[in-house]
Formats: structure tokens, C-alpha cells, sequence
């Protein structure tokens, strides 16, 4: 059986990883608040990189709230039809836009509260810009964060709010950021979602999903 990884193991696990994606950060492109506000409500159900694809020619065009909103859904929506689900983007994007406008003064909020009363922005997303966007520490659980993390067994949950808070009790607070950026890295490089490459994984030592998968490569 794999053994149960402790908070010790799993600054272990992170420091492997750190040596292993040194260069890990954010993969969205953005300048400033607002245009990572943008991209990762873009980015639900999409990749960074088709993302970063529409982004580099909106962002030049749509700077602030305002420029939103001289666009109705309909225009906005051809602009990003290429992601998935580029109606519902569009309508909470301008939704967005108009509450910043109306109650934030055209600023992006730095709370995750304030975030997250804004339309399309659920807590992984509020997480993602008050982590990237402000400096507070904080862990989005994405589809990889949650996969890696529950695999290796850093965390034990069924849902993305408890790996969240598997993940705040087993990672020191000055690490949450910097962790969430390992793990997505370590996600879409290696313990991918259908074909994990274990046999290159440095953490096999640790992993749960690799005791209980891999006994034969062992």
C-alpha cells in the first residue's frame, strides 16, 4: 500500500516538482487584472492555449469594462466563438463588465467574495486572479490540480472544495500559489488524464494512484 503522505511528504513532493518545472506560472497571458479576469473565465472548459489564441487579438481591441460594453452578446460571442460555450462566456462576460462598471468603479475586485459575486466567476476563478492578479495566497483546483493532487494522494476528496481544503492543510500558506502552478504543470506534462507517463514520474515513490496501478512496472 502507499504510504499516507504527510505534510512533510508533500513539501517533498513540491520541492521535486519545483526542481522538476522551475519555470512554473501562469500560462494565460495577461498585462494586467482585468484582462486575466477576462481570460480565465475564457478559459472554463477550454484550454490556455486556444484561449491565449483569442486573447491576443481581443485584449487589443477590448481594454476596460467600457469596451465590452459597446458590444452586444452577439458581437462579442463571434470574437470568441472558437471557445466552448462562447454564448454563455459572452453574456457573463458583459455581465461582468457592467457590474465593474456600476459597483467597482471599472476595477476588478480584490477579494474572492467580491469576485465571486460577478457573473461566470465561480471560487477557482476568483482564486486564479487574487493569486496572479494581487498576491494572495491561494490554490484554484482545476481539472489538474484536482486529478494530480488526489491521485498522489496529497489530497483525499470527491470534490473540488475538499481538495482545496486537503490541500490548505497539508501545504504551508507561503506555498498555495506556487503549489497550484506545480500541479497543473506536473498535470499537463506528465500525470495527464488518460495516459499518466509513471515510468518518468518522479514522485512514484509517494504516489497512491501508482501503487495502485503500477505494480508492474515496480
Amino acid at each position: 500500500m502507499a504510504k499516507r503522505i504527510t505534510k512533510k511528504n508533500t513539501k517533498e513532493i513540491l520541492n521535486i516538482l519545483n526542481d522538476l518545472y522551475p519555470d512554473a506560472k501562469a500560462e494565460l497571458n495577461f498585462e494586467n487584472s482585468f484582462e486575466l479576469l477576462i481570460a480565465t473565465i475564457l478559459s472554463a472548459q477550454t484550454t490556455d492555449v486556444q484561449v491565449n489564441k483569442v486573447t491576443s487579438k481581443l485584449f487589443k481591441e477590448l481594454k476596460t469594462p467600457e469596451d465590452y460594453l459597446k458590444l452586444n452578446a452577439e458581437e462579442l460571442a463571434e470574437r470568441i466563438r472558437t471557445i466552448g460555450f462562447y454564448n454563455n462566456k459572452s453574456r457573463n462576460i458583459l455581465a461582468t463588465c457592467r457590474l465593474l462598471v456600476e459597483k467597482h468603479d471599472s476595477k476588478v475586485p480584490e477579494s474572492r467574495d467580491e469576485l465571486m459575486s460577478l457573473p461566470g466567476v465561480g471560487r477557482k476563478t476568483a482564486n486564479v486572479v487574487i493569486s496572479n492578479a494581487f498576491g494572495t495566497p491561494a490554490i484554484a483546483v482545476d481539472t489538474h490540480v484536482f486529478r494530480v493532487s488526489n491521485r498522489i494522494g496529497i489530497a483525499n476528496s470527491s470534490t473540488v472544495e475538499e481538495t482545496e481544503v486537503d490541500l490548505m492543510k497539508k501545504i504551508d500558506k507561503t506555498m498555495w500559489s506556487k503549489a497550484h502552478h506545480l500541479l497543473i504543470f506536473h498535470g499537463r506534462r506528465m500525470c495527464k488524464a488518460r495516459r499518466p507517463i509513471c515510468e518518468e514520474c518522479p514522485l512514484t515513490e509517494y504516489c497512491k494512484y501508482y501503487y495502485e496501478n503500477g505494480s508492474d512496472k515496480r
